[in-house]
């Protein structure tokens, strides 16, 4: 049986509220296998984007070689009532939308999108923390595993409990919205200047403080209870609740961009450990209740990978698996699953998920480079993961682009920024030059399996290291060793790389440690901080000249810029984004300014120059920039770079 599992929303909205339906992704199972799977976001080009997923869609479709006329059923990874209660809400806060469902959406858009006419009895419709639940355990390869979903919200739980083996998913225990910790983190980190999709950052920063600091206000907001249960306490009404004990104690809230102080350190180290604390008092209570050894760990919070750690330090459980898409992008292959199962195809048992090479590769990649031949050199390499190691050995930080994308928020050596894991100087390097991020946030080791135990302690409970999902301690001996990738707490967010996953990937690391002596390298997701990890050719060719890369790599191929970008504007063909909006901004007393901005909800937005605006405003898709302008200054050509390198437009060699 084909079936179709799908996350994200139905493009009511543009700008439709990015915490609603996120994480939009496309999943085609055949016979219990996962034969396809990526997010929307590499095709949109929007970071956790809700709209429909008609590009992963029509990606699965063509990466599997079917027809949407072959797929039996379609799953959708939420409950059909919550999707229309949502709807409904929707509509009576903006009364002059139309009076529309799910399901209907849903055929409509399929419908829009690839003249498909599917039987509503084909489109089903399933609770979230069930989707969850069967993406992690169908793809664990256990026969029996305590199953615990934890994350925001599903329908009107926030973590469900099952116990999962011959063939069933049974439910012990649901926890209500009012107790989420995904919530409860995310409503928290605002404290300190960041918001939704930013959990990560702070799981970064925790390592750099003291969670003893802010303890009593953290544990204000709590009450553990027998049995696995626990109270988080309400705030004020429409407030956010862990408003008040901070406000009370004082605590200097950080806004986006200020400087991180040790206040803010403190307060991230007590909010990772209040999480931790919370989140171990749940499995603790039903590992023992129900004596399972084996844990499928899913929801966003997984994500958590310092929790994650301290799960596999505890030694409640001889195995953990946790899902490379845990988050909702995750759920929609839970949905397939659950799909075929209502048609009469239970889901069996079947190997381990060790890869998530699921999505689409990069087509012709020759062609695709010879159109940027006037501004990068290109040069086919003999031995492309020699020549590789060899610019690794040396120093240089490399873009790496290989075979399919992988499912999930993390690169793991087919759309990767790559480096030398040994000097600390190239963390600072590449988050100051690449990434334009914080100093504090921490890089991933990839390492071969021969060597992973020698440097990291994997503990004793089996896992899945292939994914990054569990923070371990570096060992002692080899933490100045590695001094890019060992974070200040003496931890790593680890990657073993099999040659079974991921064979030039190990062999690249192999060779790079028979270079060096150390076999391992600097992993971390091949994008800038503007836009979400690459998918096609144009888009690494772009992210690499608008970093400071130095090297691309896109399979057999070695790419290096002729001169700098900026030297090379002129000849560009400019083309505006489909989210790209141009508007003049008027108020009284001031002169008119141009504003560009992506129209997604928290999109970007700029006023450029008036001759920057003017420029943007003539855009046709066929003229390039010089052409344009007539007249390109040095500061019009700084002004457009920095907008490129934002994404407010693509440039792409005249053809």
């Amino acid at each position: 049986m084909l079936t179709l599992g799908i996350s994200g929303h139905f493009n009511l909205l543009p700008a439709l509220f990015r915490t609603y339906m996120h994480d939009a992704a496309a999943c085609l199972v055949a016979d219990g296998e996962l034969v396809a799977a990526v997010e929307e976001e590499r095709f949109n080009r929007i970071k956790k984007t809700n709209r429909f997923p008609a590009g992963a869609i029509r990606a699965c479709l063509d990466i599997a070689g079917v027809r949407p006329a072959d797929v039996d059923a379609i799953g959708y990874y939420f409950d059909q009532d919550l999707v229309d209660l949502g709807l409904r809400n929707f509509q009576l806060a903006t009364p002059a939308q139309p009076v529309v469902f799910g399901c209907e959406l849903l055929l409509e858009r399929l419908r829009a999108e690839f003249g498909w006419e599917v039987d509503a009895e084909r489109v089903l419709f399933t609770r979230h923390h069930l989707a969850h639940a069967w993406s992690s355990f169908a793809r664990s390869g256990m026969a029996d595993a305590l199953v615990v979903v934890m994350d925001g919200r599903g329908e009107t739980v926030s973590t469900t409990v099952h116990l999962a083996g011959g063939g069933e998913m049974r439910e012990l225990r649901s926890y209500s919205v009012a107790q989420s910790l995904g919530l409860f983190y995310q409503d928290a980190i605002g404290h300190v200047g960041y918001g939704f999709g930013d959990e990560y950052k702070v799981m970064g920063l925790a390592p750099y403080g003291d969670p003893a600091a802010y303890r009593e206000q953290f544990q204000s907001l709590y009450r553990l209870l027998p049995d696995g249960d626990y109270e988080l306490i309400p705030g004020i009404p429409d407030m956010n609740p862990t408003s008040e004990p901070f406000y009370t104690n004082g605590f200097p809230a950080r806004r986006a961009g200020e400087p991180v102080t040790a206040e803010h350190r403190d307060f991230a180290a007590g909010l990772q450990d209040t999480l931790e604390t919370l989140a171990m008092h749940v499995i603790t209570h039903w590992a023992r209740q129900t004596g399972a050894r084996r844990l499928c760990f899913t929801g966003g919070v997984a994500h958590n990978s310092s929790l994650n750690g301290v799960i596999l330090r505890s030694g409640l459980f001889d195995e953990v698996f946790v899902h490379p898409s845990s988050h909702d992008a995750g759920a929609a292959e839970g949905a397939a699953v659950v799909a075929a199962a209502r048609l009469g195809t239970p889901h069996t048992r079947v190997a381990r998920l060790t890869s998530a090479s699921l999505g689409p590769d990069l087509g012709d990649v020759e062609r695709e480079l010879g159109v940027w031949s006037g501004v990068v050199d290109v040069e086919r390499s003999v031995d492309v993961v020699e020549a590789t190691a060899r610019l690794l050995a040396e120093g240089k930080v490399v873009g790496w682009a290989h075979g399919r994308s992988e499912f999930g928020p993390r690169a793991l050596g087919n759309r990767s920024i790559i480096a030398d894991a040994r000097p600390v100087g190239n963390r600072d390097r590449i988050n100051a030059m690449v990434k334009k991020r914080e100093s504090f946030r921490p890089f991933a080791p990839a390492v071969t399996p021969e060597a992973a135990a020698t440097y990291f302690d994997l503990t004793d409970t089996v896992a899945e290291h292939g994914f990054m999902s569990f923070v371990v301690h570096v060992r002692e001996s080899r933490r100045a060793e590695l001094g890019a990738v060992t974070h200040v707490d003496g931890t790593a967010r680890v990657q073993v790389v099999t040659p079974e996953a991921n064979p030039r990937f190990h062999r690249l690391i192999t060779r790079f440690g028979e270079l060096t002596g150390t076999p391992v390298l600097l992993n971390t997701s091949f994008n800038n901080n503007a836009e979400p990890i690459v998918q096609s050719v144009h888009d690494a060719v772009t992210c690499y000249l608008t970093t400071d890369i130095d090297v691309l790599v896109v399979e057999d191929f070695l790419v290096r810029r002729r001169v700098p970008v900026v030297r090379v504007l002129d000849d560009l063909v400019p083309a505006l984004r489909p989210d790209t909006r141009l508007r003049r901004d008027w108020r009284p007393g001031d002169e008119v300014r141009g504003e560009v901005y992506l129209d997604y909800s928290s999109g970007p937005s700029e006023m450029p120059s008036p001759e920057v605006f003017a420029l943007l405003s003539a855009v046709d898709g066929e003229s390039t920039l010089g052409a344009l302008a007539g007249d390109l200054t040095d500061e019009m050509r700084a002004e457009l770079y920095s907008l490129w390198q934002r994404r407010f437009f693509t440039l792409t060699p005249k053809a």
